[in-house]
Formats: C-alpha cells, sequence, structure tokens
C-alpha cells in the first residue's frame, strides 16, 4: 500500500520537474501562487491544506485529493479532522464527490499504514 504513495510522489515530481523545466513564465507563476497561497498567514498552514482538500474534493481531481491529504497529515490533521473536512466537501460538492471521497478514504488508510 506504501507504495501507491512513492509511485504517487515520484510521478508527481517527476512530471513537475519536467514540466517547469520548459521554462513557461505563466506556469512557473502558477506554481509560485500555489506555494505561496499554502504558507502560514492570518490561517495555519493545517487549515489551509484541508481548505484545499474541500475544493479538491468539490472539483472532483483527485491528484490534487491525493496531494491535501498528505499535506494535511504532515501538518498534524487527524482522521475526525479529514472525514469532517471530507463530508463538508461532500455536502458542498453533492453525491458525486461520493466516488471521490471513497477514493479519499482509501488513501488516507494508506497514508495511515505508511506512518505505522
Amino acid at each position: 500500500m506504501a507504495n501507491k504513495v512513492e509511485e504517487f510522489n515520484a510521478y508527481r515530481a517527476q512530471m513537475n520537474d519536467k514540466i517547469l523545466a520548459d521554462n513557461n513564465k505563466l506556469i512557473k507563476r502558477i506554481f509560485n501562487l500555489d506555494t505561496n497561497a499554502y504558507m502560514p498567514g492570518a490561517l495555519d498552514v493545517k487549515t489551509k491544506e484541508l481548505l484545499g482538500l474541500v475544493a479538491s474534493a468539490v472539483l472532483r481531481c483527485d491528484d490534487c485529493v491525493k496531494y491535501h491529504l498528505e499535506s494535511s497529515k504532515k501538518e498534524g490533521a487527524t482522521k475526525e479532522e479529514v472525514m469532517e473536512t471530507l463530508g463538508i466537501a461532500t455536502l458542498v460538492g453533492g453525491t458525486i464527490v461520493i466516488p471521490h471521497l471513497r477514493r479519499a478514504y482509501e488513501y488516507w488508510e494508506t497514508l495511515e499504514e505508511t506512518e505505522a
């Protein structure tokens, strides 16, 4: 199971490196804006990551959900906090979000297993 996390992160890093190596100014600025948006500010990083998780689930981006699950976990989010966050995402996004909820739950379990 931990292999899923490693595969996801390796692919993400590899492709980000390739994309950024093309030196597209607009794409680099978008990546930089994203990085800066999740820095500590009036909201702490964990809260921002959980907000990112809601938006990602509602927009049905599984890669984004995985990224924000990992980041939330690194920031100390508990399973209860993540499930409440995903509950809000499902409420806001509607039943079409349920398949993403399932995959998010499965990925969170994988993250918990890698911790053990």
